[in-house]
């Protein structure tokens, strides 16, 4: 994999990352990185089911923030370290979505997309119910679960390290799944299921095993969001409009390239921000992100990576 063009571009990116807020020391950039970097996890794992198996799955956001609770729970109430929680609400939600695929990828169109929006909002139900979560108050962090990491300014630096690096470990396992037998399995499944089938792959077990893959970054990256943030709130670990909005981000940048995820989703970022702080759009950001959805699947449908591969057939070696 190291031999690929694209594997050396996603260590600079990571670089690029690391170096530009830490070299200048500015929190407000380190800030914006860092959720450009949550939704770079977010929606390059997003393509793991949509790009890659062809099945759209609106409940991603359900993983993230149930790998938040599971986290924010392992470093409060037993006193976990942030590393070993992470690691352990990753592993415990990759298995929660391994049992859950076995159900519901037997579902296909729309109505398995139908059942993700169920499954999202039942998981968020049923956290704000569970007292030991901290029910619909959520959970919240004094300021000594930061002093293992030095206080809280030095902590806020280390997460955001910390994401940096799995933003590129994302990355780089959609790279190594793409050229791998495994990804050309799930290519079958998306160009025709049956056929695929039939010439001999097996299509359950690649399905359930994606969506597995799908839900571990981003719930390790879920504890270490909302550790950072000190607080989980059903409201905010649940909240649908992010599953969307990831949508409109693997759309913008080009569903099924891994470029095109990180791609969309810094894009999105950076345009919700500007929205976020204008007096004129403010209020209107879900609205102009479902425009921007419908002029992209109108007038763009291979998204800006599609647009790119028919301008410059040959950066498909190299922007992957």
């Amino acid at each position: 994999m190291y031999k690929r063009p694209f594997f050396w571009i996603v260590l600079a990116v990571i670089a690029a990352f690391v170096l530009v807020p830490g070299i200048s020391g500015d929190v407000g950039l380190r800030e914006s990185l860092l959720l450009g970097a949550v939704y770079i996890v977010l929606a390059s794992n997003l393509n793991l089911m949509i790009g890659y198996t062809g099945y759209v799955n609106f409940g991603n956001i359900a993983f993230f923030g149930l790998g938040g609770y599971i986290g924010m729970y392992l470093v409060t109430a037993l006193h976990w370290s942030v590393w070993l929680a992470s690691a352990v609400a990753g592993a415990s939600v990759s298995l929660f979505a391994l049992l859950l695929g076995l159900g519901i990828l037997r579902l296909r169109g729309a109505y398995f997309a139908l059942a993700t929006i169920g499954i999202n909002e039942a998981v968020k139900a049923a956290v704000s119910n569970f007292s030991p979560f901290g029910g619909a108050s959520g959970m919240y962090l004094s300021f000594s679960s930061f002093a293992p990491l030095g206080g809280p300014r030095h902590a806020l630096w280390i997460i955001y390290f910390a994401i940096v690096v799995l933003m590129g470990a994302s990355l780089l396992l959609s790279l190594a799944i793409k050229n791998s037998k495994f990804g050309l399995g799930l290519f079958a499944i998306r160009e025709d299921e049956d056929a695929a089938i039939v010439l001999g792959v097996r299509a359950p077990w690649y399905k359930s095993a994606i969506f597995a893959l799908s839900a571990f970054l981003p719930a390790m990256v879920g504890t270490l969001y909302f550790f950072k943030n000190g607080v989980i709130l059903p409201e905010q670990a649940f909240d649908l409009t992010l599953s969307i909005e990831a949508i409109v981000m693997l759309m913008l940048g080009g569903q099924g390239t891994i470029f095109g995820a990180a791609f969309g989703a810094f894009v999105y970022e950076q345009f919700r921000g500007f929205l976020l702080v204008s007096p004129l759009f403010s209020q209107f950001q879900l609205v102009v992100a479902g425009i921007l959805l419908l002029a992209i699947v109108l007038f763009l449908p291979g998204g800006f990576m599609g647009w790119v591969y028919r301008k410059l057939p040959r950066l498909r070696k190299v922007l992957e």
